[in-house]
Order: C-alpha cells, then structure tokens, then sequence
C-alpha cells in the first residue's frame, strides 16, 4: 500500500466514498482546497452533499461501481463502508488503492507545523471546540475538525489558512494511530468500544501508542486526575503537560463559583495566575474540558485572553446538553452521553440546576457496550426521577448477544421500557409538566422525541 503523502499534490484525482460523512465532508473540501480533484459518493442528500457541489465537487447519490471514474488515481472510504462496497470492489480490481478516512487526515496534518489531537473515552468534541473557540479568539485561522456541529461554525468542520490543525481522535478501530499530532491531548482512558478492545488494557496500549507518535520536541496534555491517563502514559519520554482540578498539576481551576449552568473559576499555570473564566455550560467534567482546552493551547503559545474570551463565547456544541426547546412548561435537552461515565457526568451537572424532576429516556448505543457495562449502567440510570429505555441502538452490530433494554428496565425500579419511540412520546405528552427537565440521552437516534415534542408543543 502506497503512503496517502504521495497522492497530496495538486491534478490527483481521488474518489471518496462517504462523502457526506461528518470527516469526509471536510477532507474533501481540504483535499480540493490544496488543489486535487475531488468526487464522492453518498447514500443519501444532505447539507453537507449540497454544500461540495456548490463548491464544485461532483457527488453521486447512491454507490455503484460506475462512480469510480476511468482517470481516478486513490479512494479513501468512511469508517462505515465495508469491503463488499461496489465502489471498493471495483477500485481493488483496478489496482487504484483504497485508503482509510484517518490515514488521509494523518498524512494532511503533516503539511501543518502544529497538530492539535484531542483524544480520550469521553469529552472529545466538547473540548475539541473549546480548543477551536480559543484558537479562533487568538486568530490563528485553524483548520477544524469536530464529530459534531459547533455554533459557531455553522458545521463540524472549518477549512482555515494558519499553521494549525485541530482534530477530534477517535481510538476505535486505533484509527488515531494513523494521525501525527506536535500537541496530542488525551481527556481520560477508560474501557469502551470492547467490540474492537480486549479489555482496559488493550485500550491502554492503543492510548499509548496514540501518544508516542508526537515527536520528542512535541507535548502531551493529560488529564492528571485520571489514574489510567497517567498509568497509560508514564514514562514515555515526551514533556507531559499536566491539567487537573489538583493543585499538582500543571494547568488547574481554584475559586469555582456555580450559578446556574454557568461557572466562573480562576485558572492557574504552573501556580501562577492566568485568567479568570464564565463557562456557560454546567458541570464540573466541563471545568475539566475547559482546563484540558487552555492546557492544549497554552502549548501553541495562546495569551490569556483569547483562553478568557474564547470560553465565554462557547455555550456547547450539537448533542452536548443542547437545549431543543420546551414541552408543556418542561425543558428539553439533548445529550450524546452513551458510556455509564458519560451518564454520571450528565446527571452530575443537572442535579444542582434546580429542576423538580429529572427524566430521563436512554437509548443505549451497541450491543456489546449494553452487555459488556451492564452493571453500570443500571447504577446510573436509577438516578433520575422518572427513566424511560428506548431498545438498543444497534449502530454496526448484530445482537448475536440476545440483550435488549428490558433486561436494563428488570433492573430498575420504576424505569419502563419502550420499544418504539411513540411510545415514549406519548407517555411524555401525558406526564410532562413544568419544573420538569427531560433528557434525550445516547448516541443513536433518540434526539428525535425531543425534537418531534418540541415541534408540535
């Protein structure tokens, strides 16, 4: 397999498959930008589709082997397109090579002198566009992008001229080893996608690996208050920047004042004052996130308030307690928690918000997750007021297990499993009253009954 590198030169045709994807939008408005000529694929019309043709990129709606033109010299494929792809197919029976979505990110990240990777289990798209508003407030121009849409973008993605690239890294599949971060900031380690992992271990050997690849006059940003980041990363001999709500580390919060969904805290570099913030998103995980964002930034030599302003511009991006509306006098927020921590850091922030009721409906997101975090589940969702479980997400997976959210709901006093959406809603539109906060919770579709409630209140 040749290396992506080659191919990054203006007149080389590529094909990409996917093209509407949250990634693959953007690597083809940056592979264009850098003066390829690009077409794609997708399986559907979207924003994303509409948005390429308007900048030229020819895209096809549907896959078929005739979309992988005569003249094409690469494909590069979405993480959810399989083998039995007739594009795929028919480009490996041509001999034109097919690469991953994340090898081609690696090899554009090289033309930037600095890489700014944010990798962990949870928090990767919030603090990506933190990273992203501070960057921006600095005027650097960077070139962004996000597994989810930010404000004030407009989009997940931003194509910039500057000399940096910021970049959600995702460990599933290990696709962040193809990546080549100068600054690789690692949120918390922690046993997920165990459909791919063995276990903690193995995820901890792909975290590692992730974080060797920055160069040794690189840094690594680590979350000093998790045990496994450290444990992961010690000693790799790279300078390791630390953040932590411990005064130990090296980038920490003193003075968090909480007001509302709102904190303001003063933050501290190497025991020294360095701004004071309003985050205006609750939780204390989002502390955190803010404290890894500043510590990311203070590596490319941001001043104090671009970090300060910066955050008091970010009030969250898409699926991450977003606010969707109100329903019968009830606030309804949509969250992308579907990790049992996950789960704990949104219901953490909401308890000190003052609502009378907290309710809850989850729709867990894979099999094996469901099956392999069962317990911990149940942990968290006996919390809220009143839980509703919507059936399995299924994403990529076959239930080979035999597991369904009843067995959760078997669990859980009071909780009440549904297996269709409408049911849920219905049940909503008879119980819902003000005071109430009702939180559309997981990874795959349920972000639907809030919306569809909020439209026919």
């Amino acid at each position: 397999m040749p290396d992506f590198e080659q191919y990054l030169k203006p007149g080389k045709r590529g094909h990409l498959v996917g093209v509407g994807g949250v990634s693959m939008a953007p690597l083809a408005e940056v592979l264009a930008g850098m003066g390829l000529v690009i077409d794609g694929s997708d399986m559907s019309e979207s924003e994303k589709t509409q948005h390429l043709r308007s900048l030229g990129i020819d895209v096809k709606i549907g896959h078929s082997a005739m979309n992988v033109a005569p003249d094409i010299q690469f494909v590069v494929r979405t993480a959810a397109v399989g083998d039995s792809n007739p594009e795929i197919v028919e480009a490996r029976a041509r001999g034109v090579p097919v690469f991953e979505r994340a090898q081609a990110w690696g090899a554009i990240m090289r033309d930037y002198d600095n890489a700014l990777c944010i990798a962990g289990t949870h928090g990767k798209t919030t603090t990506t566009s933190m990273c992203t508003h501070i960057l921006m407030a600095a005027e650097r121009d960077p070139t962004v992008m996000i597994g989810g849409t930010l404000p004030l973008l407009h989009a997940g993605h931003r194509v910039g001229g500057g000399d940096t690239i910021i970049l959600e890294s995702c460990e599933y599949h290990d696709s962040f080893l193809a990546f080549h971060p100068t600054v690789a900031v690692i949120l918390d380690v922690d046993a997920d996608h165990l459909d791919y992992f063995s276990d903690l271990q193995d995820v901890e050997r792909s975290f590692r690996e992730f974080a060797s690849k920055v160069p040794p006059n690189g840094r690594i940003v680590a979350n000093m208050d998790d045990r496994n980041t450290m444990d992961t990363l010690e000693p790799l001999g790279r300078e390791l920047v630390t953040f932590g709500l411990t005064e130990k580390a090296d980038v920490y919060a003193r003075n968090i004042r909480r007001a509302g969904a709102a904190s303001n805290f003063d933050i501290y570099c190497h025991g020294r004052f360095f701004t004071n913030v309003t985050l205006h998103i609750p939780g204390l995980h989002n502390v955190k996130n803010a404290l890894a964002a500043t510590a990311a930034c203070l590596c490319l030599g941001v001043r104090p308030n671009a970090v300060k302003y910066g955050l008091a511009g970010f009030t969250g991006a898409g699926r991450r307690f977003e606010f969707k509306g109100k329903f019968h006098g009830a606030d309804i927020y949509d969250d992308y928690a579907h990790h049992p921590q996950e789960l704990k850091a949104l219901l953490d922030a909401v308890e000190p918000l003052g609502y009378n009721r907290t309710v809850l409906v989850f729709q867990p997101h894979t099999y094996t997750r469901t099956a392999a975090l069962f317990d911990d589940f149940i942990d968290q969702l006996r919390r809220p007021d009143v839980t509703y479980l919507a059936e399995i997400y299924a994403a990529r997976e076959a239930n080979t297990l035999g597991i369904s959210s009843a067995d959760l709901a078997g669990h859980i006093e009071g909780s009440r499993f549904c297996p269709s959406f409408g049911e849920i809603e219905q049940s909503l539109r008879e119980t819902a009253r003000p005071g109430d906060i009702i939180l559309t919770v997981g990874a795959g579709d349920v972000y639907k009954i809030g919306e569809h409630l909020v439209n026919s209140d």
